[in-house]
């Protein structure tokens, strides 16, 4: 549903800031746009700003994401340290998502900068396919690139316990886990 007229200031941001609570997946700064009649860069201001006010939203590689869980939601996550070659990457993923569990970011440490972390945000194969498509389309390295030794982490997430075990057991299988 799109407004006829430019939605100002504070009133922009709730709105913003309600469609990301209430849709539950990423939204793109082109929709937000659409939906405030606004320029997407407008919209980048806007998150910047709801982020300085403590709101839990990231930007993905499919778009803004609200990433507080609803307090009945039980949630486990954990971290992850991985390593393998770049062209490993969507496997691992998927093994990851197979699992059922969710990767919510990948994050190095860099000799100058220290840690350095990315968002991924993906949950099953069709967001993984959508991310690798993106990193190549862009001709953009793997973070993982940043270290010379290939050892990245990773935080993920899972409703049950056990999803996290298992796809750890599985990653290791596969060679991609470091202990």
């Amino acid at each position: 549903m799109q407004n006829k007229e430019k939605v100002l200031g504070k009133e922009r941001r709730k709105l913003i800031l309600r469609t990301l609570q209430e849709a539950g997946r990423p939204i793109t700064g082109r929709e937000l746009g659409e939906l405030t009649n606004v320029s997407r860069q407008v919209i980048v201001s806007d998150v910047n700003l709801l982020k300085a006010k403590k709101q839990p939203i990231i930007a993905t590689n499919q778009g803004y994401l609200y990433t507080a869980l609803p307090e009945t939601a039980e949630e486990y996550e954990k971290i992850i340290v991985c390593r393998h070659e770049p062209e490993a990457t969507e496997e691992e993923l998927n093994i990851l998502v197979d699992h059922g569990v969710t990767v919510k970011d990948v994050r190095v440490e860099h000799l100058v900068y220290g840690d350095v972390r990315a968002s991924i945000m993906v949950s099953n194969r069709q967001e993984v396919k959508a991310f690798i498509q993106q990193i190549q389309q862009a001709n953009a390295p793997y973070l993982l690139n940043l270290d010379e030794s290939g050892i990245h982490l990773h935080t993920i997430s899972a409703p049950r316990e056990e999803q996290l075990i298992e796809a750890e057991q599985a990653l290791k299988k596969a060679g991609f886990l470091v202990e």
